[in-house]
């Protein structure tokens, strides 16, 4: 690794801890890992089971993430994803190949502390095999001056028996624009879930699409949607579940809370039947956060900003 390149690492490091990760794991040669900062591959780490591949593409990198079939990873790979200064592009072409019968954890944090004008795309395709199992977590951090205009795409390929949990998270620092397309196609007996939760403060624009293609006999789907919007920021979740195959099962659970009188908020539950066989439901609720539990805080000495906070944090947890 060059200087340039560790000084780079370190300062994504920094940037990696700002967002609330453990900057100790991106150096851990025992874990799989990859570090991105704008444009450059800085860090890259395979372990057996696990292979990586970083491309440099002019405003970003291509990246594609293999684990073998049969696999069991026993720690999380870690992918951090960031850009450190005010201004900046970065582009992220990203596949995640998972073998048949393998399991897999990966936890990841996108990270611009100090985004003024920076633009983040992502474009991501995973494809989990028969009767694997992986979960994905993001974890997002934006900085506090509203300046990050964030668009991840996620397409996701589930063969038969096989599970994927894909969380999304952005509870610290402002968020500025978000906009997220998530879409599963689910096979026989396969599982898609898919969770997002996001506080927006400020003049944060968020906007959430969730689609489920249930496809399979016995496939089963889930998009779950925790949105704050506070001050002046407006939020729209679109959530979708088609049902195509006999006995599919599918569930959107939305719920978006207000803070302030300026907040807006819209959920867009979407179901479509196509197999009579199969059963989807839907919960959305749009309000304000729940007096009772502000008021019991406030009677044990919180103030009332303390005691809302504390009842939004519990709910984005």
């Amino acid at each position: 690794m060059t200087t340039g390149r560790s000084e780079q690492l370190e300062a994504l490091a920094a940037a990696y801890e700002a967002g609330g990760g453990h900057a100790a794991t991106l150096f851990d040669r025992s874990s799989a890992s990859l570090s991105v900062s704008g444009n450059a591959v800085i860090g890259s780490n395979e372990i057996p089971g696990v292979h990586i591949e970083g491309t440099a593409l002019p405003n970003g990198v291509r990246a594609i993430i293999t684990v073998d079939p049969g696999a069991v990873v026993p720690r999380p790979v870690h992918l951090c994803f960031g850009v450190v200064p005010e201004e900046g592009v970065q582009e992220i072409v990203s596949e995640y190949r998972i073998g048949d019968g393998a399991r897999v954890a990966f936890v990841a944090h996108c990270t611009f502390p100090n985004a003024l004008r920076v633009r983040h795309v992502m474009n991501a395709r995973m494809h989990i095999g028969k009767r694997a199992e992986m979960t994905y977590s993001e974890t997002h951090f934006h900085g506090d001056r509203g300046g990050a205009e964030v668009l991840p795409a996620l397409k996701v390929f589930l063969d038969e028996g096989g599970v994927l949990k894909n969380e999304f998270r952005l509870t610290r620092g402002t968020v500025g624009r978000l906009q997220a397309e998530y879409d599963a196609e689910v096979g026989r007996d396969a599982v898609c879930e898919f969770y997002a939760k996001v506080y927006g403060k400020m003049e944060d624009r968020i906007v959430v699409r969730e689609s489920i293609f249930l496809n399979g006999e016995n496939a089963r789907g889930l998009a779950k949607s925790r949105i704050v919007s506070s001050d002046r920021c407006q939020s729209e979740v679109i959530g979708e579940v088609v049902g195509n195959a006999p006995f599919s099962r599918g569930h959107i659970d939305c719920v978006e809370i207000l803070k302030g009188a300026h907040a807006r908020a819209s959920a867009v539950p979407r179901l479509v039947v196509v197999d009579d066989r199969a059963k989807l439901t839907h919960e959305a609720a749009i309000g304000s956060v729940d007096k009772k539990q502000v008021e019991t805080l406030m009677a044990r000495g919180l103030g009332e900003d303390e005691a809302v906070d504390v009842v939004v944090r519990g709910m984005l947890r």
